[in-house]
């Protein structure tokens, strides 16, 4: 009969062993390779897509209720190379971007699109981290406690409060804490980003969705893994509870949740139009939705290329963690 020692040995050696017939470092190196390459293709389509879709909108940036003189409009379009032919426009947009260079803002003279981003996204980003860090770091350990106790009291009230959290809206939770906390109650600040007290209204909101739909799905997966037949072997083998959990059990149940963070953290650093909105934080989502009203074809362009290349960057990440968790996940090209 073998002993625990030798018993968690037996579980992990196939690691290594796959791991070499991966390619180890040089294979994972081919992999980022070529991820990266399909990363730069999809963006390049999605550039194309919404530089058409933006310029088949009727009317344009300087389309105004009381129409423009004629002299001022054609002035303006000169200055843009609006009046050049939309190839033209295309192709020396696409070269700009090569450059780092999103161009003008076509809404505010003598302001680029760089500046602006550059100007937004330290907000944007500070408070889409802090969610992150928030939402992991309560929701997995509260999925796997709620698994520990299924069907117990604990496990019925976390399921309750993350089944909330799914169904309200995130606008409704931010205007309750405004309402409660800043107006009523006078703790929390309700506006801007200038200290760490005004990061827990919009944390707070913008994560209750990500951080119940996390709780949720820790839990069935911890339910899921604790029932395989590898971890009843360990536990009968006297391996500890906790040795089992975070060792053998935790590794396994995290691949599906690490499949939702991508995208999750994706979004959350490049913030919440409406929840910036409402409290009133300074990021690149106001410079967005006034981007849309306005047509200002850069500036939307250039956001939503920002929030693509995030994306994308953050799944190829989540792609890479999946082999450093469990190295027999084979990497497709």
């Amino acid at each position: 009969m073998l002993n625990k020692d030798k018993f968690e040995k037996r579980i992990n050696k196939d690691y290594d062993k796959v791991y070499c017939k991966l390619g180890g470092v040089n294979g994972l190196g081919k992999y980022i390779l070529k991820r990266t390459a399909t990363i730069a293709v999809s963006l390049f389509v999605i550039i194309t897509i919404t530089f058409i879709m933006m310029h088949a909108i009727p009317g344009g940036p300087f389309t105004r209720e009381n129409t423009l003189p004629e002299t001022v409009l054609e002035s303006l379009n000169e200055k843009y190379r609006l009046n050049d032919p939309l190839w033209k426009q295309y192709f020396d947009y696409v070269l700009g971007i090569l450059r780092l260079d999103f161009g003008p803002s076509l809404q505010r003279s003598g302001v680029s699109v760089n500046q602006l981003i550059e100007e937004g996204f330290p907000a944007t980003f500070t408070l889409g981290l802090s969610s992150v860090i928030y939402i992991l770091m309560i929701g997995v350990p509260l999925g796997v406690f709620s698994a520990l106790k299924h069907n117990k009291w604990q496990d019925r009230m976390i399921v309750f409060f993350t089944s909330l959290g799914v169904a309200v809206p995130s606008f409704v939770i931010a205007t309750a804490i405004i309402f409660v906390f800043s107006a009523k109650l006078n703790i929390l600040p309700s506006n801007g980003l200038s200290s760490w007290k005004h990061l827990i209204g919009p944390v707070i909101a913008l994560s209750g969705f990500s951080l119940s739909f996390i709780i949720k799905m820790t839990r069935t997966c911890m339910l899921e893994v604790m029932e395989a037949d590898y971890i009843r072997t360990a536990r009968s083998k006297g391996i500890s509870i906790q040795k089992v959990i975070f060792k053998h059990a935790l590794k396994n149940a995290t691949i599906p949740v690490i499949t939702y963070v991508g995208p999750m953290v994706a979004t959350l650093l490049t913030g919440s139009f409406v929840i910036e909105r409402i409290f009133a934080i300074p990021g690149i989502g106001k410079h967005f939705v006034e981007s849309v009203g306005n047509r200002d074809y850069t500036v939307l362009l250039g956001i939503t290329l920002l929030y693509a290349f995030i994306l994308a960057f953050m799944v190829l990440v989540v792609d890479v963690l999946y082999m450093v968790i469990d190295p027999r996940i084979k990497m497709k090209d």
